[in-house]
């Protein structure tokens, strides 16, 4: 079809979100070592343009909600001329990986909850762009 096929904007919703949470001086290696990840739990995703194959794209990624258990990120996907084409949001909790039991990110990684209520409470510009 010579369109970007519809499962893969939510892998660059990954690529975005992981760059976010770099930008924040967090890295979800410093999760896994602890035999903690984080995973899906719910995800929408808005299609509004097409991405054509070969056109450069842009993804904004931001902090959209947490209450210290639950983080919501949003994500614009943005075409060549700056449009965009896709928005969406992830909803994310953390859990061991053994037994998949939600853990509170405020208790279990203070450094990242610090990072997240600073983000919400001070973001001017809306999102990180890469």
């Amino acid at each position: 079809m010579g369109v970007v096929y519809h499962a893969n904007y939510l892998v660059w919703f990954e690529i975005g979100r992981t760059k976010f949470i770099e930008s924040l001086g967090l890295e979800y290696t410093e999760m896994e070592s602890h035999q903690i990840v984080s995973p899906v739990t719910n995800a929408q995703i808005q299609f509004k343009k097409p991405i054509r194959y070969g056109e450069q794209v842009t993804v904004v990624t931001w902090l959209e909600a947490y209450n210290g258990i639950r983080t919501v990120y949003g994500y614009h996907i943005l075409n060549g001329k700056e449009e965009i084409a896709v928005s969406g949001t992830t909803e994310h909790v953390i859990v061991n990986k053994e037994t998949f039991r939600p853990l509170s990110l405020k208790k279990t990684f203070p450094d990242w909850h610090q990072a997240y209520k600073n983000q919400l409470e001070g973001e001017k510009e809306r999102g990180i762009r890469h």
